[in-house]
C-alpha cells in the first residue's frame, strides 16, 4: 500500500512538471512517503531528514516533504516540526490528494502541517513503477482495532471504493497492455464493500473483475481470518484468473494471546479456514504473518505459535518482534517481553520456517 501511495505522489509530481532525479543534491523536491507499524521505520525516517539539514542550507529553495502514516499522527508531525524546521511539508495519509496544493504554497513561503481525514480521490494520476503488477486499492481504513495495531488510528475507518470506480480503473489498466498482475489493496479486503449502499460483497467484486477480458492475474492482500468467508475461498478456486495464493495472517498460535490481540478468532477456526482451502484449493499457496513477544507472552504461549507453523506448513512466514505503538492498547499492558527474548523467539520461528520449508521442497 505505501508503494502504491509513492506512486501517487510521483505521479503528482510529475504532473507539476518535476522529473526524477538521480541524486538527493540534485532534487528540487525531496518526498518521504513514511509508515508507522513498526518503531525500525520511524527512526529510520528521522534519521533520513536530519541528514539533509546540510543539504537544505546549500538549496534554501529545495522543499522537503513528509508524509504518510507516521506524519498522521499528530504527536510525531509534532516532534518532526520540532526537530526539524527546515521541512517544509508534514502531512499525513488522509492528505496526500491536496499535495500538490502544498507544494504550491510552499513557494508562496508558507509552512505547512495538516493530518485532517478525507474521502478517497479518485482523480488522482498515477507513476506505476511495480514492473508488470499494477497495485488497485479497492479501501481504504481498518475497523478491527487489534490491540497492538497503529493503523485504524493512522488510517482511519474502513472505506471502500465503488466498485464501478474500481472496475473502470482495471479495465484502463488491462487496456494498457502494460500489466500481467492486478493486485487489490486494503488493510482488509475482505471487509471490502460492507459501507456501501447496497453492499457489495467482495467475492463479487472478485467474480466482476473476473469477467473483464484481457490477458491478467489477480492477487488481493490482506486477509483477516474473521473475515474470509467460503465464498471467497470458492470463488479463487473457480475462477481462473485468480492466483492461488493466500496471505492469511494468524499472528499467534495461542487462543489467549489472540484474545489479548482482539483479533477476533481462535487457532481452532484459523485451522479450519486453512482446511477449507486446502480441500477446496488443493494446490494453493498459503502464506502468513506472526508477531512473538506480545505482552505475557509466556514460553508455552510462544510454542503453540510454532505447533501452529509446524502443522500449517506453510509455503512461506513474516515473523516480526512486537513492537510496542504509542496510542495503541498493547502499549500499555504490563508484562512488555524483554527485547532478547523477543529475538532469540524470532530467531527461534525463523529458523523452524526454513526447516520446514528445506523438508517440504517449498519455494
Amino acid at each position: 500500500m505505501n508503494v502504491h501511495e509513492s506512486e501517487k505522489l510521483a505521479g503528482i509530481c510529475e504532473k507539476m512538471g518535476y522529473t526524477l532525479a538521480d541524486k538527493r543534491e540534485d532534487a528540487d523536491l525531496i518526498v518521504f512517503n513514511t509508515c508507522a507499524i513498526r518503531e525500525g521505520a520511524e527512526d529510520r525516517v528521522f534519521g533520513n531528514v536530519g541528514a539533509l539539514k546540510k543539504l537544505k542550507k546549500q538549496k534554501p529553495n529545495l522543499i522537503i516533504a513528509v508524509c504518510g502514516c507516521m506524519t498522521q499522527k499528530e504527536s510525531t508531525a509534532n516532534e518532526m516540526m520540532r526537530k526539524f524546521p527546515f521541512v517544509d511539508i508534514v502531512i499525513g495519509t488522509f492528505n496526500l490528494p491536496n499535495f500538490e496544493h502544498y507544494v504550491e504554497a510552499v513557494k508562496l513561503g508558507r509552512q505547512l502541517e495538516i493530518w485532517n481525514e478525507g474521502d478517497i480521490d479518485e482523480s488522482l494520476p498515477y507513476k506505476r513503477t511495480s514492473g508488470e503488477n499494477a497495485w488497485v486499492n479497492i479501501m481504504q481504513g481498518c475497523n478491527n482495532f487489534c490491540t497492538y495495531c497503529i493503523v485504524p488510528y493512522v488510517r482511519g475507518r474502513e472505506k471502500s471504493r465503488s466498485e464501478e470506480n474500481i472496475l473502470n480503473e482495471i479495465r484502463e489498466i488491462v487496456k494498457s497492455g502494460k500489466y500481467k498482475k492486478i493486485t487489490l489493496l486494503g488493510q482488509n479486503v475482505n471487509s471490502y464493500g460492507k459501507d456501501l449502499s447496497p453492499q457489495v460483497p467482495f467475492s463479487k467484486l472478485l467474480k466482476d473483475i473476473c469477467q473483464i477480458e484481457g490477458d491478467f492475474k489477480i492477487w488481493f492482500m490482506t486477509s483477516h481470518p474473521k473475515d474470509l468467508t467460503d465464498d471467497v475461498i470458492d470463488v479463487v478456486a473457480s475462477e481462473e484468473k485468480i492466483l492461488k495464493d493466500i496471505h492469511l495472517p494468524a499472528q499467534s498460535g495461542n487462543n489467549r494471546i489472540l484474545n489479548l490481540m482482539n483479533r477476533r478468532y481462535t487457532r481452532e477456526k484459523y485451522l479450519g479456514i486453512i482446511q477449507k482451502i486446502r480441500e477446496k484449493i488443493p494446490n494453493c499457496r498459503i502464506t502468513s504473518d506472526f508477531i512473538v513477544g506480545f505482552p505475557t507472552e509466556t514460553e508455552e504461549e510462544f510454542m503453540d505459535t510454532m505447533s501452529l507453523v509446524e502443522e500449517v506448513k506453510y509455503d512461506s512466514i513474516f515473523a516480526f518482534m512486537y513492537s510496542p505503538r504509542e496510542g495503541t492498547v498493547a502499549s500499555k499492558m504490563d508484562g512488555q517481553v524483554p527485547q532478547e527474548v523477543k529475538q532469540r523467539r524470532v530467531n527461534e520461528l525463523l529458523a523452524l520456517e526454513k526447516k520446514i520449508q528445506k523438508k517440504e521442497g517449498k519455494k
